[in-house]
């Protein structure tokens, strides 16, 4: 509760600029001149399908980062306390702190394929 209050004009400003975002993002792809468009690329829809696969990638990125952050975090604490009493497990640790890292990748890589849709 105390997080939402000291951030309440943060968050009111992310929202306002995403509506922003999605009330002006056709114009900004709209065919010029106001032609009809004949395919959707140009046209109002292709502009919020641009817009949505951009923000698509984003999440993608964004929510990978956070669940590899989570995942290595308890890895991590765990792994410091496991070499802390054995030494000779340090390749194991590595190699499970380094597991969580392809979840980044395979974000990172659903970013890359929704980000050359557009």
């Amino acid at each position: 509760m105390v997080i939402v209050r000291r951030y309440r004009k943060m968050i009111v400003a992310a929202l306002a600029i995403f509506v922003c975002a999605l009330a002006l993002a056709p114009m900004a792809f709209a065919a010029e001149g106001g032609e009809v468009a004949r395919d959707n690329a140009t046209g109002v829809g292709g502009g919020l399908r641009a817009m949505g696969l951009a923000i698509g990638a984003g999440i993608a990125i964004a929510g990978a980062g956070l669940g590899t952050g989570r995942a290595q975090s308890g890895v991590g604490a765990g792994g410091t306390g496991a070499l802390a009493e054995k030494p000779e497990l340090f390749g194991n640790v590595l190699i499970l702190f380094a597991i969580p890292e392809t979840i980044v990748v395979f974000g990172f890589v659903i970013a890359i394929m929704l980000v050359n849709a557009i």
